[in-house]
């Protein structure tokens, strides 16, 4: 990596969430374990050779197996974050996460965490601490180097020598070293003019509901019913390509214009790895539009699932966060 122009960490928290980095063997296979901080301290111990900034720990309730991440852990992440950073003087903090929803939650604290004037960077590993071949030790050591020779405020992902940025990336391998790659994504908004005050990294947030549905052939404004009928804010919606559906489906569009009236806000991302949402090229796109549907540009499903989350749980009113959705707030949609 190159050497940075910003500050070095002087002080790191660690927060421990859970994840494969700190698993053990249990009856019913490897499963979410205390006591992972003796383990890295005694790690550390056997490597002076690292620079590695001034560190403390804490364990977060109850530690999970990313699969069981949720919008209400997110809370709690975000407020253990502040903490560090306001009550405990950490300029950085260093987030140890599964990685199977590691994408989600690191872009999700990108938008809970607006104006943080710390650093943030995840990390994880893809087997665990001690096992033959684990390159759990690389990536926290790795982390740590990073975070010591400065990074910019805000959220960020490391992996395996490589830093991406959490709205802008994904993890495309169940597999190997580097199971996480910045995607291709196009489709840009304009940069916010300043951060509203109630998107503050300071201000208290409350989970959202939202919602995921891929597109695909032959869905019907049944299947679109049930998941607008569950209660949900926000729908992330994969569409196929540059941001088409169903558009010869009348009453699939009249359930999306429905959804426009009740308040739950729709936003069209790609299915596609590369590119981005374009909804006016095609008329399957821009009728997407005329009943309601958002431009998602070029973000991913995390960035615009964690958009959506945070601007929902900000309490904002539907116009504001439709408003907002379509601006970039983090460089989801730079």
């Amino acid at each position: 990596m190159n050497p940075s122009t910003y500050p070095a960490a002087q002080h790191v928290m660690v927060l421990y969430t859970g994840g494969t980095i700190g698993m053990q063997a249990s009856a019913d296979g490897l499963a979410p374990a205390s006591g992972f901080e003796a383990r890295m301290r005694d790690y550390l111990d056997t490597r002076p050779d690292l620079p590695v900034p001034a560190w403390r720990f804490r364990e977060m309730a109850p530690l999970i197996d990313s699969a069981n991440m949720t919008p209400e852990y997110w809370q709690r992440l975000r407020e253990a974050v502040v903490e560090a950073v306001q009550s405990e003087g950490c300029d950085s903090v260093l987030i140890l996460h599964g990685t199977d929803t590691l994408a989600y939650s690191a872009a999700a604290m990108s938008f809970q965490l607006l104006g943080l004037p710390a650093r943030v960077l995840f990390t994880g590993s893809m087997l665990p601490a001690g096992v033959p071949d684990s390159d759990a030790w690389e990536n926290l050591s790795g982390a740590l180097l990073a975070l010591g020779r400065g990074l910019a405020p805000g959220v960020q992902l490391y992996f395996h020598g490589e830093l991406l940025a959490p709205t802008r990336c994904a993890k495309i391998r169940s597999f190997g070293r580097h199971p996480f790659a910045a995607l291709r994504r196009k489709g840009g908004g304009t940069q916010v003019e300043a951060i509203p005050p109630s998107l503050d990294y300071r201000q208290a947030r409350q989970p959202a509901k939202v919602g995921v549905l891929p597109l695909f052939p032959g869905i019907g404004a049944d299947v679109l019913d049930g998941v607008l009928a569950s209660g949900i804010q926000g729908l992330v919606l994969e569409c196929f390509g540059s941001g088409t559906g169903p558009s010869d489906n009348p009453a699939f569009l009249a359930s999306l214009k429905r959804a426009q009236d009740q308040g739950i806000v729709v936003v069209a991302v790609t299915q596609c790895h590369e590119g981005g949402v374009e909804l006016d090229i095609y008329e399957a796109g821009s009728r997407l539009r005329g009943v309601g549907v958002l431009s998602g540009g070029g973000m991913t499903r995390e960035a615009a699932f964690g958009k959506l989350d945070a601007l929902l749980g900000a309490g904002l009113p539907a116009a504001e966060v439709r408003r907002l959705v379509e601006l970039d707030l983090c460089g989801e949609l730079s």
